[in-house]
C-alpha cells in the first residue's frame, strides 16, 4: 500500500481550519496529522510527527506565515501551500512567500469562505499532492540564473484556426507555460534576459487577483517589462505578458503585429489560464515565428498544445528533470514527442536570444 501524504493545516480561522480538515480527509492518499491555529502551536506537533506538506495561512497572531516560512526553509525546508486572502495586501506578502520557497497558493476569499474554498477542493486537493513531489532544493537553485550572453542581441476558447498557411514575419514571439516551481523559475529566466528580448506571453497556474502582483514583482526586478496581460495588449520585443489568474489568455496576429486576447471560458486542462489554449492560439497565429518554452509542474497542461505549436514549426524547449521542481508538464511533452531540445533553467534565456538571432541578422 503507497505511504499516505501526511498533511499540517495551520490557519487562526477555526471555520478555515474545519473546511481544509474536511477537504484533506476526504483523499485517502492524504493524511491529516494536525490543525494548528498559529505556527507555535503547530511546532509542538511538528516535534511529534513531520509532515509531508504544509498548508500556511500568512496572516496569524503571535507568529506570522512569512516570519514562520522563512524560519522553515532556514532550517529544515518542508513542502509549504499557502492560504491567503483574495485582496491586494494578501497578493503582495504572497509573493513575498513564494520568494521565500513556498511552492504553491490556495486563494481563500474574504466572504463565504466555508462555500468558496468546497467549491474549490479539486485544485486544493492538486496543489497539496503536488507540493508532496517538489524538489525544494531546485527552488534554491532557480534564483541565481547565469546571465544570457550580452552579445546575442484549445478547446473550446480557441477560434478556428485561419486556412491560409502563415508567413514569415521578423517579429518573433517566446510562449511559456509553467506551474508548480514556476514562479522562481520564470524569476530566474525573466531577470537573466535584456532589454532587447522577444515578445514574451506566459501562463503561470496562479490564482485570480496574484497575476498582478506576481508580474509587478518580476517588472521591478527584471530588465524586461512585465505585467499582467489586458486585452489586446501588444506583444513587443521587450515586453513580457503575463496571462490574468481565472482568465485565458490567445495569441492573435494582424498583419506583421502581435496580440494578445484576454478572455473567459471553461477550464482547459483543469486550468484557466490553461497553457495548452495558450500554446494552440500560437501555433495558429505565429507558426513558425514562434518560440515554446514548456517548464517545472505538475500534470500534462501545455503538452498538446506544444504538439501543435511544433507541428506548426515552432521551434519547442523543455526544461529538464535536473532543474525543475516537478517534471510532470515537461516529461509529459517529451513523451509526446512534442519536445526539440531539453536544457537546464539557466540555459533557456541564451537558446531565447539565440531563437531571436535570425530576425536581427
Amino acid at each position: 500500500m503507497m505511504e499516505r501524504i501526511k498533511v499540517m493545516v495551520i490557519d487562526d480561522s477555526a471555520v478555515v481550519r474545519q473546511v481544509l480538515t474536511t477537504i484533506v480527509k476526504s483523499d485517502r492518499r492524504l493524511e491529516l496529522i494536525a490543525a494548528a491555529s498559529d505556527p507555535l502551536f503547530a511546532e509542538r506537533h511538528m516535534e511529534q510527527c513531520w509532515p509531508d506538506v504544509i498548508i500556511l495561512d500568512i496572516e496569524m497572531p503571535r507568529m506570522d506565515g512569512l516570519t514562520f516560512l522563512r524560519k522553515l526553509m532556514a532550517e529544515r525546508p518542508t513542502p509549504v501551500v499557502i492560504c491567503s486572502t483574495l485582496t491586494t495586501e494578501g497578493a503582495q506578502t504572497t509573493m513575498d512567500a513564494l520568494a521565500a520557497g513556498a511552492v504553491g497558493i490556495i486563494a481563500k476569499p474574504k466572504v463565504d469562505v466555508r462555500g468558496q474554498l468546497t467549491d474549490e477542493a479539486t485544485m486544493l486537493l492538486d496543489a497539496v499532492r503536488s507540493a508532496a513531489g517538489a524538489k525544494l532544493a531546485r527552488i534554491a537553485a532557480a534564483v541565481p540564473a547565469r546571465p544570457v550572453d550580452p552579445r546575442r542581441g484549445a478547446d473550446s476558447v480557441l477560434p478556428p484556426p485561419a486556412t491560409r498557411p502563415l508567413g514569415v514575419t521578423t517579429e518573433r514571439v517566446v510562449a511559456i507555460g509553467t506551474s508548480t516551481g514556476g514562479t522562481q523559475a520564470l524569476e530566474a529566466l525573466l531577470t537573466a534576459l535584456p532589454r532587447v528580448s522577444p515578445g514574451i506571453v506566459i501562463v503561470q497556474h496562479m490564482p485570480e487577483k496574484f497575476t498582478a502582483a506576481f508580474a509587478a514583482r518580476l517588472d521591478g526586478i527584471s530588465a524586461l517589462e512585465v505585467r499582467e496581460a489586458r486585452h489586446r495588449d501588444r506583444v513587443l520585443p521587450g515586453r513580457a505578458l503575463i496571462a490574468p489568474g481565472g482568465r485565458h489568455m490567445m495569441l492573435r496576429r494582424s498583419g506583421a503585429q502581435y496580440h494578445v486576447e484576454v478572455v473567459d471560458g471553461p477550464l482547459v486542462s483543469r486550468h484557466r489560464p490553461s497553457v495548452d489554449v495558450l500554446f494552440r492560439s500560437v501555433a495558429r497565429a505565429a507558426g513558425a515565428n514562434a518560440l515554446g518554452v514548456i517548464m517545472t509542474g505538475m500534470g500534462d497542461d501545455g503538452a498538446a498544445g506544444l504538439a501543435e505549436m511544433h507541428s506548426a514549426g515552432a521551434q519547442t524547449l523543455a526544461q529538464d528533470e535536473a532543474s525543475c521542481v516537478v517534471f510532470g508538464m515537461p516529461k509529459e511533452a517529451i513523451r509526446r514527442g512534442a519536445v526539440d531540445a531539453v536544457c537546464a533553467l539557466h540555459d533557456i534565456p541564451n537558446r531565447i536570444m539565440e531563437f531571436v538571432e535570425p530576425a536581427a541578422s
